[in-house]
C-alpha cells in the first residue's frame, strides 16, 4: 500500500502563526489541526496515566491539552478520520469518542460526554516541536494511582499531581 506523501512541518520549526494557532499532523500527514496555543480557548495541558490512556497510546501515559471546539479546525483530512466511541473503560462512565487517522492510525483527539465542547489532543502530534518544551509544557499529571510503580511521574518542579481526573 502506497503512504500519503503530504509535506508536514519539521520538527522543531516555528509553526506558531500570527493569529496565536499551530499545526497538529498525524504521521502520514493525512490529517492536519488547527488549534490556539494561548487565550482562553487553550483550557489546560496535563499527563494523565489512566489504564485507557495507556492503552491507546501503547505507552505508560499520554502527554494531552484541552482546547475548546469552536477553535478547533481541520485543516485538511476530516474525511479520513475514523471514530470510535465507548464507556466500557472510562472511569467516569461517560462516553469518549476517540478520532484516528484512517491511514495511519493516529489518534487525533478525543472527545467526552462529560465536557461538551472539549476536544483532548495529544501533544506529540503538534508540529511546531518548541511547543512541547514551552506553552505546551504538562500543568498538572493524573490518575497517578494508575501510574506504573517504575516511573517517577512528571519531573517538573511544582506540578500538581493528582490520583484522579482533573478535567
Amino acid at each position: 500500500m502506497a503512504g500519503v506523501h503530504i509535506p508536514i512541518p519539521s520538527p522543531g520549526a516555528s509553526g506558531v502563526k500570527p493569529d496565536g494557532t499551530a499545526t497538529a499532523t498525524c504521521l502520514c500527514g493525512a490529517v492536519q489541526l488547527s488549534f490556539p496555543v494561548e487565550g482562553e480557548d487553550l483550557v489546560n495541558t496535563f499527563v494523565c496515566n489512566c489504564t485507557d490512556c495507556r492503552k491507546l497510546s501503547s505507552s505508560m501515559f499520554c502527554s494531552n491539552f484541552t482546547v475548546k471546539d469552536r477553535s478547533l479546525k481541520h485543516l485538511r483530512g476530516e474525511e479520513k478520520l475514523s471514530r470510535y466511541a465507548q464507556n466500557r473503560t472510562i472511569a467516569s462512565g461517560a462516553f469518549m469518542e476517540d478520532s484516528f487517522c484512517s491511514i495511519c492510525g493516529n489518534l487525533m483527539y478525543r472527545r467526552s460526554t462529560r465536557f461538551p465542547g472539549l476536544s483532548i489532543l495529544r501533544i506529540g502530534t503538534v508540529d511546531d516541536f518548541n511547543l512541547h518544551e514551552s506553552k505546551l509544557k504538562p500543568q498538572f499529571e493524573q490518575f497517578t494511582e494508575d501510574r506504573v510503580g517504575w516511573f517517577d511521574g512528571v519531573q517538573i518542579e511544582g506540578i500538581p499531581r493528582h490520583d484522579k481526573s482533573r478535567i
